[in-house]
C-alpha cells in the first residue's frame, strides 16, 4: 500500500530519531510531535515541530535537536526531497524534488478518478440522515445527510468497505401523538400529506399545554401500536409509505443513495434480547416501574423500557448496534446525528460495552451543529422548520438567475438551463455545508451559498468547466512535457496537488469533510490565478504541453473533490 507523503516523512523523522539515540534508544509509542503542510511554499511543502515538543524533556535546545536530525536525515536523503532545512526555534522543513513533483503530475493523468485511493480492507458502518417518519425533511436533516454521505464516500475512497444506514424515526411516543392528532382532528384523513401530518403534530403540543391527559391518551396508543393493535398500525403504516416516498424524491434531487433503510421498528422485537441480556449481566434495575441501566461514572441513567412496559429510544438503538454488530462486524461504527445528543451517545456506547455490544473506541458520534437562521434555532414542535425542500428550491431559482446574468448562458437550451440550474443550486447548498467543520452552528447566508469568487460551490463548478473547455479546444494528444523554469503560479498547482492524498486521510480521520472542501477551494483559486496570468493554448509548444498537462491534471484532482463531497458537475455553465 502506497504511504501518503505525510506518512513517509513521519517515518523518516522516526528513524533518525531512533539511529541519533535522541530517545535513548528507546522507541516511543507514538510518533512526538506533528507533520504539518508548511505555510507558504517558499519554507518548502512540509514542516514538523519535533524537536520543540521533545526539547522539554530532553532538556536540550530544538535547534540542536532539529540540526542532529537534519544532519541525519542528509546523510541518506531520499531522491524525492529536494532539501531539509532547520527554520525558525527548531522547525524542521521539507521540500518536494522536482522529479517528484513531474512524477506526481504523471500519475494524476494516468489514474484519474483513482488518483489518491488507497486499498485499507476494513469495514464501516455509518448512520446518517434518518429523519423522523411524519414530518418533512427539516434543513436541519441536510447537515446529517450530506455530511454523512462525504464521511463514507472519504472511506470507500480509501479501500473501506463501507456499510449505510438509514435509521429511519419510525417508532416512539411521537405515533401515539400523531394518531391521537389524528383521531381527534382529522378522522377522515383522506388528503394526508406530510405538511399536514406536522401541522397535526404542532397542533398536538398546542393542545397538550391546555389539556396535559393528551400526553397520557398518546403513550396509550404507542402501546397499543407495540402490541399490534389493528387501527394504530393501520394509521403507522400510511404515515410511513407516505413518509418513505417523499424522502426518496428529496434523496433523488440531493443525489444522495443510502445502501440500507432500517427504522427503529425493525428493531423493536429485539429489544428483548437485549433486556435478557441487561439482566443476565446484572446491569438492569428497576426504577419507579421503569426498568434502567446505571452507567459507571454518570449521573443520568439510561432507560431501557418505560413503566408501562414500550420500549425506548435508547433499547432500540442497544437492540441496532447489536444488529450492526453481528451481521457487519466493522472496524468502526459511526452514528452522524445532532451535536444535542452528545451525552446520549457516551452513554449508548458505555451501555453497548457492557452488554458486550462491541467496544467504546470503535464507536464515534459525529456530532454536527444546528443551521440558524437569524430567529435561532428552528424547532417543529413550535412549528418553525424551514422545509428543505423549499431551501433547494430556492437555490435552484437563484442559480437561474445568476445564469441568466452569464455570458457563456445564452449558448444553452431551456433544457440544459434547467438541468445546470438544478446541479449549481443543489451543489451550492452542500458545498456550502461541507465547507464548515461539522461541529459548528451554520448562520445561513444566501450570497456566501452562491458565490461565484470563492469558497463556494458554483465558484469550483466552473472552474472546472472552465479548465475542461480550454482541454476541449486543445484537443486529444499525448502530450510530452517536463519541468523547466515554472513560473510561480504553475509551482504552486504543481505543490498544491500533491496534498490530496494527505487531505483526503485526514479528513476521514478526523471526520471532517470540510478540510476537503477548503483544499478544493484553495486549489481552485490558484488555478485561477494561473488561468488569469498564464497563456495556456497560446504558449510556445513545450510550455503549452505542460500547462495543458497541469490543467488537465489540477482539473482532475477538483474533480476528485468534489466527487467526494457529493457536488455534481454540469458539462457547460
Amino acid at each position: 500500500m502506497m504511504k501518503t507523503i505525510k506518512e513517509e516523512i513521519q517515518k523518516l523523522l522516526a528513524d533518525s530519531l531512533e539511529r541519533t539515540k535522541t530517545f535513548n534508544g528507546e522507541r516511543e509509542k507514538s510518533f512526538p510531535g506533528e507533520i504539518s503542510f508548511a505555510d507558504n511554499f517558499r519554507h518548502g511543502d512540509y514542516a514538523s515541530n519535533v524537536a520543540l515538543i521533545l526539547a522539554r524533556s530532553l532538556r536540550r535546545s530544538p535547534k540542536e535537536i532539529a540540526s542532529t536530525l537534519v544532519k541525519d536525515l542528509k546523510s541518506d536523503q531520499p531522491s524525492w526531497l529536494a532539501k531539509i532545512e532547520v527554520a525558525g526555534p527548531g522547525f524542521i522543513n521539507f521540500w518536494l524534488s522536482p522529479a517528484f513533483l513531474e512524477a506526481n503530475l504523471r500519475r494524476i493523468l494516468r489514474e484519474k478518478g483513482k488518483y489518491g485511493r488507497r486499498k485499507e480492507k476494513k469495514r464501516l458502518v455509518i448512520e446518517y440522515s434518518s429523519p423522523n417518519m411524519a414530518k418533512p425533511f427539516g434543513i436541519g436533516h441536510l447537515r446529517s445527510t450530506i455530511i454523512g454521505q462525504a464521511i463514507y464516500n472519504l472511506y470507500q475512497f480509501l479501500g473501506w468497505k463501507c456499510v449505510g444506514l438509514n435509521h429511519l424515526g419510525d417508532w416512539g411516543t411521537q405515533f401515539g401523538k400523531i394518531i391521537v392528532a389524528l383521531r381527534r382532528w382529522e378522522p377522515g384523513f383522506s388528503q394526508l400529506d406530510l405538511n399536514q401530518l406536522e401541522r397535526l403534530y404542532v397542533k398536538f403540543h398546542q393542545e397538550a399545554e391546555k389539556d396535559p391527559a393528551l400526553i397520557e391518551e398518546a403513550r396509550e396508543w404507542f402501546r397499543k401500536l407495540e402490541q399490534g393493535d389493528k387501527e394504530a398500525l393501520a394509521i403507522w403504516k400510511r404515515c410511513s409509505r407516505l413518509s418513505q416516498k417523499e424522502f426518496q424524491r428529496i434523496y433523488r434531487l440531493l443525489g444522495v443513495k443510502i445502501d440500507n433503510q432500517l427504522g427503529e421498528s425493525f428493531y423493536r422485537t429485539q429489544v428483548p434480547a437485549v433486556i435478557q441480556t441487561a439482566r443476565d449481566k446484572g446491569l438492569a434495575q428497576r426504577s419507579e416501574g421503569a426498568l434502567i441501566i446505571n452507567l459507571p461514572g454518570m449521573k443520568t441513567p439510561l432507560l431501557l423500557e418505560k413503566s408501562d412496559g414500550t420500549t425506548t429510544y435508547a433499547s432500540r438503538d442497544l437492540a441496532a448496534t447489536k444488529y450492526r454488530q453481528e451481521r457487519w462486524h466493522p472496524q468502526l461504527l459511526i452514528w452522524e446525528v445532532g451535536r444535542e445528543q452528545e451525552l446520549y451517545f457516551r452513554q449508548l456506547f458505555l451501555a453497548a460495552e457492557l452488554l458486550g455490544y462491541g467496544r467504546r473506541e470503535q464507536m464515534v458520534h459525529v456530532a454536527h451543529g444546528l443551521v440558524r437562521w437569524s430567529g435561532g434555532k428552528l424547532s417543529t414542535r413550535k412549528g418553525k422548520t424551514i422545509y428543505l425542500e423549499e431551501v433547494l428550491g430556492k437555490a435552484i431559482e437563484r442559480a437561474k438567475e445568476l445564469m441568466e446574468k452569464s455570458v457563456v448562458n445564452h449558448q444553452l437550451t431551456a433544457k440544459e438551463k434547467e438541468r445546470v440550474a438544478e446541479k449549481v443550486g443543489t451543489g451550492a447548498l452542500k458545498f456550502y455545508d461541507l465547507s464548515h467543520y461539522p461541529g459548528k452552528d451554520i448562520i445561513f447566508n444566501w450570497k456566501e451559498v452562491l458565490n461565484l469568487e470563492g469558497n463556494s460551490g458554483p465558484y469550483l463548478q466552473y472552474t472546472v468547466v472552465r479548465g475542461e473547455s480550454v482541454l476541449r479546444k486543445a484537443g486529444r494528444r499525448k502530450r510530452q512535457f517536463s519541468l523547466r523554469e515554472l513560473t510561480p503560479e504553475e509551482e504552486i498547482l504543481l505543490r498544491l496537488v500533491t496534498r490530496f492524498s494527505v487531505i483526503v486521510q485526514e479528513a476521514a480521520l478526523r471526520f471532517s469533510p470540510n478540510l476537503v472542501a477548503n483544499f478544493a477551494s484553495e486549489l481552485g483559486q490558484a488555478f485561477n490565478l494561473f488561468y488569469q496570468h498564464q497563456p495556456i493554448l497560446r504558449a510556445p509548444r513545450e510550455k503549452r504541453d505542460f500547462r495543458l498537462a497541469l490543467t488537465a491534471g489540477t482539473v482532475q484532482v477538483l474533480k476528485n473533490c468534489l466527487s467526494l463531497l457529493g457536488v455534481s458537475l454540469p458539462k457547460k455553465m
